[in-house]
């Protein structure tokens, strides 16, 4: 028989059961990694520092070969089968901290997103208030015209806060995603199809290039996503015609560009082009915005196996691609 090893478990905390003499009598395979040893090293050998009940303290671990690793240790006390027994749990200071620092900075990250949201949701929030107030103001006395140009404000302002709110909980819910999507063949151009009808303002100009046999692996509803966040941006910031380019490269890659004819991204705000909750001072000034459009973008490329960047367009303005595997 092997030697006695504690039950095995996903854990991060080394577990060793260490008799009244201070010798080791069972440890988990956690321990073994902090310790740098094997069970039936381990096992029968001392402890080597001093227990006290209810204790909690750092120690310094002398790992063979290695640098000394800082370690937590918390001991309490247990019977065994009628024999008193110290359980000394063990966790990694270093990775403690790593912990620390993820918690600290997904933190951050929320509280972003809520000073964000509330900045964002006031002005919008306040113009609806006012206009409702208005509207049901009996002294007010507005013309039909008036009315009818309050109760659009009002509708344009609903429609702003909807789509805040989805590009939030669409930033939510990729920060919390674990697992990839669907990922199946897609036609490119019945998606840009089913897109373009889906806009709520037809009346801009947008040219269509791409093979009508061109398919790409990617997730149906994510890869709509993208393509959405790049019409919206070429809307919002650009000049028509809005062009929409795909095409075959180096035979395993498509590329998809969304091109318009404006000013282009000015060059020193490229580096923070794809990051989220930036904006180029320009752009805060031509249009509302959350920053969240080209982010989302790049975290669902990756997700999708692509890549997603930026590059001047030919004919003057800015030219949005995405790169993403072809479905043979």
């Amino acid at each position: 028989m092997g030697e006695p090893r504690l039950p095995e478990w996903t854990s991060e905390y080394g577990i060793v059961a260490v008799d009244e003499l201070g010798i080791i009598r069972l440890c988990n395979q956690t321990a073994e990694e902090l310790f740098g040893r094997p069970a039936d090293e381990l096992v029968g050998s001392p402890f080597g520092f001093p227990l006290t009940a209810g204790a909690s303290t750092d120690l310094d671990l002398a790992i063979p070969g290695k640098r000394k690793r800082v370690v937590e240790m918390r001991v309490t006390t247990m019977n065994l089968e009628g024999e008193q027994l110290y359980l000394v749990v063990l966790r990694d200071a270093a990775r403690r901290r790593k912990a620390e620092l993820k918690l600290s900075r997904a933190l951050e990250r929320q509280n972003t997103v809520i000073a964000m949201a509330a900045h964002e949701l006031s002005s919008p929030l306040a113009a609806i208030g006012a206009l409702a107030s208005t509207l049901r103001d009996p002294e007010a006395r507005l013309s039909e015209e008036r009315r009818a140009q309050a109760l659009d404000r009002i509708a344009e302002r609903t429609a702003y806060l909807q789509e805040l709110v989805r590009r939030l909980l669409t930033a939510s819910r990729l920060e919390a995603r674990t697992e990839p999507g669907h990922m199946a063949r897609v036609s490119v151009l019945e998606l840009v199809l089913g897109r373009l009808a889906d806009r709520e303002d037809p009346a801009r100009e947008v040219r269509v290039s791409c093979p009508s046999d061109l398919d790409v692996l990617a997730d149906r509803s994510e890869l709509f996503e993208m393509l959405s966040n790049y019409l919206d941006n070429a809307f919002a910031y650009g000049r028509p015609p809005i062009d929409i380019r795909a095409q075959p490269e180096d035979g395993a890659r498509v590329v998809i560009r969304v091109c318009d004819h404006g000013p282009g991204v000015p060059e020193e705000f490229l580096p923070d082009l794809f990051e989220r909750f930036t904006r180029a001072p320009s752009a805060a000034r031509q249009a509302e915005g959350t920053g969240l459009g080209l982010w989302i973008v790049r975290t669902l490329a990756r997700a999708n196996h692509g890549t997603a960047w930026y590059e001047p367009s030919e004919e003057g303005g800015a030219c949005f691609c995405l790169g993403l595997s072809r479905a043979r």
